[in-house]
């Protein structure tokens, strides 16, 4: 007999003998078995999204060659196929309950090549390479921008809910480079582009001669992108859903065509309406860009509209980051 701290005894040695731990009956051994098989099953559907993901990403590499080949056609095809393969491994692996950490770096991983650096390269040799320096950089920011929306995805994903708007997804942004291609090849277009092409368009078909320096309005034209990317960061940061980001965009879209210049002179603007278009990047750009086209204007022409171009990206600039850091924090 051995006895327990309350006093009371069971027979040692028969069935009814604790030993600390419990034996495994007939019906433990089945139900393991069967967690075995299912933990098996599971190991076998995990391959499945993954095998999704790592054919996207071979489509994102044959888009590479392709564009190193001078195949702008088959590039943005692969570039299109493989979004669709990105829509598919997710969908999939939610359907099988496979979801994992894995799945979501190596998808992670996969679209950088299939959806950052693909549609880069792509966009670079079509278009962008006759720029030099200016085109590589410009091929580069969108690879940045695009692994900066995967690191900040992957952060958020856990302390942010579903419906809470993180930005373009970067297969979206891969697909706008692709369509373009794709409509340019619809349209009747052949191999690379030219840098003229915007510049043949105005002068030959619109019939507006270029007075001034064309190096000068490009490069003045890059401190308006900036402001407009830091733009489009500090809203992708304030707003909380797509909707809200939606219309915090079509409100300051509208103010910037309506009253920069665009339609209506600025003269003709009421007072305080002519101070709200002093703050529009636009505003200064329009001015900038009908000085050097329409009156051949130089950079001691232009210096005020280009000192408070400047300003105002420095502003969305500074933004932008604090809105970014404490959406990160």
């Amino acid at each position: 007999m051995s006895g327990d701290e309350n006093g009371a005894s069971a027979p040692s040695g028969g069935p009814f003998e604790t030993t600390g731990r419990r034996q495994a009956g007939p019906m433990h051994v089945l139900r393991g078995g069967a967690d075995a098989r299912r933990a098996a099953l599971h190991r076998g559907v995990y391959i499945l999204p993954n095998l999704f993901t790592t054919a996207g990403l071979f489509l994102g590499v044959y888009a590479l060659i392709a564009s190193s080949r001078d195949d702008f056609l088959t590039a943005a095809v692969c570039i299109v196929v493989a979004h669709v393969c990105d829509g598919l491994d997710g969908r999939i692996a939610r359907w099988t309950h496979t979801e994992s950490q894995f799945g979501v770096e190596y998808d992670s991983l996969a679209d950088l090549v299939a959806f950052g650096v693909a549609p880069g390269i792509l966009a670079y040799r079509w278009a962008l390479e006759p720029w030099g320096t200016w085109g590589w950089l410009a091929a580069s920011l969108f690879v940045a921008c695009g692994a900066l929306r995967l690191a900040r995805f992957n952060v958020q994903s856990a302390l942010v809910e579903k419906r809470t708007f993180l930005g373009l997804p970067i297969p979206a942004a891969a697909s706008m480079v692709a369509a373009t291609v794709l409509l340019y090849y619809f349209f009747g277009g052949q191999g690379e582009t030219s840098k003229h092409f915007v510049l043949l368009l105005m002068v030959f078909v619109f019939k507006v001669p270029i007075h001034g320096s064309v190096l000068l309005l490009l490069a003045l034209s890059t401190i308006y992108i900036f402001a407009l990317l830091s733009l489009g960061l500090l809203v992708s940061s304030r707003a909380r859903t797509q909707m809200e980001a939606i219309q915090i965009a079509q409100g300051f879209l509208l103010p910037s065509i309506m009253l920069s210049g665009y339609f209506f002179p600025l003269s003709a603007l009421p007072g305080p309406l002519r101070l709200v278009s002093k703050v529009l990047p636009a505003t200064h750009f329009i001015a900038i860009a009908r000085g050097i086209i329409i009156r051949g204007a130089s950079f001691p022409d232009l210096w005020r509209s280009v000192v408070a171009l400047i300003v105002i990206a420095a502003v969305l600039v500074g933004a932008s980051t604090r809105a970014f850091h404490k959406t990160i924090s």
